[in-house]
């Protein structure tokens, strides 16, 4: 009931948005987290290629953020969201008809594209709307967003009984009726008169010393977060020996979202702030790829109660990643708008994802690269010790910059 009532006291718009963002997470969801299995049972790749691949998803569309942001700017968020979802209809519809690497490839950078347009140019338009309640706003985002996950995750779950093709199809058509969804009932985003061209926003923002050291530092969490789609998604089918159990840690991450996210938002913003708690929330990222590195370790009893043993290190983990996210996330996308001007908010959120995504993207890639150098040496920690030293050190950053007062404390002060 209380998210209700918050969601309720909002605009319109707000609203309007939070069931588009819904809607996305359907789609995305009901394809994404299936991927990796797709791509080494089907396609026969190693886990070097597949994370590849999926870094080249993440890759596009991190590197591509900035386009996206300033076509938000420049040409209205309204245009530039129901865009990308076409984009991502087309990418996930190739993942069904495409077969081999370069196919897979191919719907990969689409889907990455779709996001690299209609992300920043909702993100934009919510920190417009949202006014002085931008870190709540994205609260109730994640909300939503961990919502539809679960939806997603669900009928994804149910369709990969039937054919992986079936899935792509799936997710693509949700992203068809979203397209034309947006095109008829998301109201004009205003655009404000541009005083300045592209390449000197662009210069302006990359001029921002203090901005693109907090981008930098945050793609810890860019990179730990989408491990939740190859490390801990590989580890829990290795385990359990089941396809399914690809769904059960994000869904134990959406649970908890469901249930706490809005109430540790509320209580962040009442002791310190949003400058304070975004090193915490990454160290405690970085935290959770400890417990997972026992999974490998062997049981102490046989069937289902040493598969629920086995089990039980990741679900912990899941549960203490999307804990992090929950702190650090909201407060990161508050400082990202309080970086920027009113003009450039979408370029803002475009850059950011372009420093802190294309550098997560490699890290994505690496952790592949070193989960088959674990299985060939029978070092199953490996990888999880790499991902926890990564998260403490991207939060060792975040407190760095806190102690050198890079971090803005109040929505009026802007970095040059």
């Amino acid at each position: 009931m209380h998210t209700f009532r918050t969601v309720r006291s909002f605009p319109p718009t707000i609203r309007l948005l939070l069931v588009n963002q819904l809607g996305i997470d359907v789609g995305f969801y009901l394809l994404i987290p299936y991927l990796s299995t797709h791509l080494s049972d089907d396609l026969h790749l190693s886990a070097a290629a597949t994370g590849a691949i999926l870094g080249a998803r993440q890759l596009s569309q991190h590197g591509l953020f900035v386009v996206g942001g300033t076509a938000a700017d420049r040409l209205g968020a309204h245009r530039v969201i129901p865009f990308g979802c076409a984009v991502r209809t087309a990418g996930f519809a190739l993942f069904a008809f495409g077969d081999g690497v370069p196919a897979a490839l191919a719907a990969s950078v689409l889907s990455g594209l779709a996001g690299a347009l209609f992300y920043p140019a909702v993100r934009a338009y919510v920190a417009e709307a949202a006014a002085d309640r931008k870190a709540e706003a994205f609260a109730l985002f994640n909300v939503f967003a961990t919502t539809g996950g679960l939806l997603g995750l669900l009928l994804g779950s149910v369709l990969c009984l039937i054919d992986f093709r079936v899935t792509a199809l799936a997710a693509a058509g949700v992203f068809a009726v979203l397209t034309v969804a947006q095109l008829f009932a998301l109201p004009e985003h205003r655009v404000r008169p541009a005083a300045s061209t592209v390449v000197q926003d662009w210069r302006t923002a990359l001029g921002n010393h203090a901005f693109l050291a907090f981008a930098l530092t945050m793609s810890g969490m860019s990179a730990l977060e989408s491990q939740v789609y190859l490390l801990f998604t590989e580890s829990a089918r290795r385990t359990s020996g089941w396809d399914g159990a690809a769904a059960l840690l994000p869904l134990v991450g959406t649970v908890a979202n469901l249930l706490l996210q809005l109430r540790v938002t509320a209580l962040t913003r009442l002791r310190g702030g949003a400058e304070t708690w975004i090193a915490p929330g990454v160290l405690l990222i970085g935290l959770a790829f400890l417990p997972p590195a026992l999974t490998d370790a062997p049981a102490a009893a046989t069937g289902a109660l040493g598969t629920a043993a086995r089990l039980a290190p990741l679900v912990l983990g899941a549960l203490l990643l999307h804990l992090g996210v929950m702190v650090a996330q909201p407060p990161a996308m508050e400082l990202v708008a309080r970086y920027a001007t009113d003009r450039t908010t979408g370029t803002y959120f475009g850059l950011f994802y372009v420093l802190s995504g294309s550098v997560g993207a490699a890290c994505t890639g690496g952790v592949g690269w070193v989960m088959d150098r674990a299985a060939d040496s029978g070092r199953g920690w490996l990888p999880w010790v790499c991902c926890a030293a990564l998260g403490a050190v991207s939060a060792g950053a975040v407190a760095v910059l806190q102690r050198c007062r890079a971090l803005p404390t109040d929505p009026a002060v802007t970095y040059a």
